[in-house]
């Protein structure tokens, strides 16, 4: 690509994260259309998740994005490196079909500390599609008590991974909500069109999508993050990389989409934009080098003591500047379900800059409490 404009920064590239996330400019106009234009978006933390989609789709209330998993419009499963996400549900099917061989066997020692074997996840299977079959959808707890009853305890850690294993194998799926938790569905009852794609053009598709979504962004960040090995990764970029546009910054070629790079020449958005993203983000852990958008120095703030657990962040000008967090009026932590109903009168959002008070001057401050609203309004309080 022969560009014109700016000299390539960090912060510029974050910048061009953020359009390409939906983070600045138009955002996504429907919660499926995020969640399929985003390919798989990390969901671990299930509220986080909802105002991930949330604040890509201006307007969107924590209703539209219950209402989108109710109705099977967003899934969320297992599909990569052994962490749940959202999906479109045409999408899942083929993904899986990817991805589930290679993380079954990449959690065979974890298994075995569990005493799980392949015999003891067919009937797992067996005890678990007569529990939700004709339709029926049950809670992790009644799904636990059918594993027991078919002599696998769910003891542990065990049940959790009993029931990822018959996700990842295609055979249940989490569908609609019950609270701030989502029951169990048959896979093919509650997803009954998918896509067929083989491993090559899987691949390929996948990592189209995941560059146009999330570029700039390397091979690397790719194989990291679909846990498909770099030598695959390096077949299927040849296979679509007349699609995309290449920058080359600190020695690393980077992609995206031509139209997000050609804002380079144009003027490329979100210079001063303050955003108050959830913990998990993609904008964060969808990369295996965070550091284009989060200098190494505080790399620790976010995830203290290296637990797992990632704090929500304040991003200014395409770089992560600080933490955040929100707790309602009446003393306890947002959990980000359906409140609003509840008795809460408010929540309290708090922002922790990385540079103490000042790290935000007055404007950014101003457009932080602005985001800080926006999420309020979406909690429906």
């Amino acid at each position: 690509m022969e560009r014109t404009g700016p000299r390539l920064t960090r912060p510029l590239l974050g910048r061009l994260r953020l359009v390409s996330q939906g983070l600045v400019g138009a955002g996504f106009a429907s919660v499926p259309e995020a969640v399929r234009t985003m390919t798989a978006m990390q969901a671990q933390d299930l509220p986080a998740a909802l105002w991930a989609v949330g604040v890509r789709v201006p307007g969107a209330a924590l209703a539209d994005v219950r209402d989108a998993l109710d109705r099977g419009e967003v899934v969320r499963s297992w599909p990569m490196r052994g962490t749940l996400h959202l999906l479109a549900p045409e999408d899942l099917g083929w993904i899986l079909q990817i991805t589930s061989g290679r993380l079954l066997r990449s959690l065979g020692a974890r298994h075995r500390q569990l005493d799980i074997t392949s015999a003891d996840i067919d009937a797992a299977a067996d005890a678990a599609l007569q529990r939700v079959a004709g339709g029926a959808a049950v809670s992790r707890a009644e799904l636990f008590e059918a594993f027991d009853h078919a002599g696998q305890s769910p003891a542990g850690q065990r049940g959790i991974h009993l029931l990822a294993a018959l996700c990842q194998l295609g055979l249940l799926v989490l569908g609609p909500l019950a609270g701030n938790q989502q029951l169990v569905v048959a896979f093919d009852d509650w997803i009954t069109a998918s896509r067929t794609l083989d491993r090559a053009e899987g691949t390929a598709e996948w990592l189209l999508r995941y560059l146009l979504s999330h570029g700039p962004a390397t091979e690397r960040d790719f194989a990291w993050w679909s846990g498909i090995p770099l030598t695959e990764t390096r077949a299927a970029l040849a296979q679509i990389r007349d699609q995309l546009a290449e920058l080359e910054f600190e020695g690393n070629r980077y992609w995206l989409a031509p139209e997000t790079a050609a804002l380079l020449a144009e003027g490329v958005p979100g210079g001063r934009s303050v955003l108050a993203l959830p913990g998990f983000d993609e904008f964060v852990l969808g990369y295996t080098d965070r550091s284009v958008v989060l200098p190494a120095d505080h790399a620790d703030k976010i995830v203290p003591g290296g637990n797992g657990v990632f704090k929500k962040t304040i991003v200014a000008g395409g770089q992560v500047v600080g933490t955040w967090s929100a707790t309602a009026r009446r003393g306890r932590a947002v959990a980000g379900g359906n409140q609003g109903a509840g008795g809460n009168q408010g929540v309290v959002v708090v922002a922790e800059p990385f540079e103490g008070r000042d790290g935000l001057r007055p404007a950014a401050r101003h457009s932080f409490e602005l985001r800080a609203a926006e999420y309020r309004r979406f909690l429906g309080l």
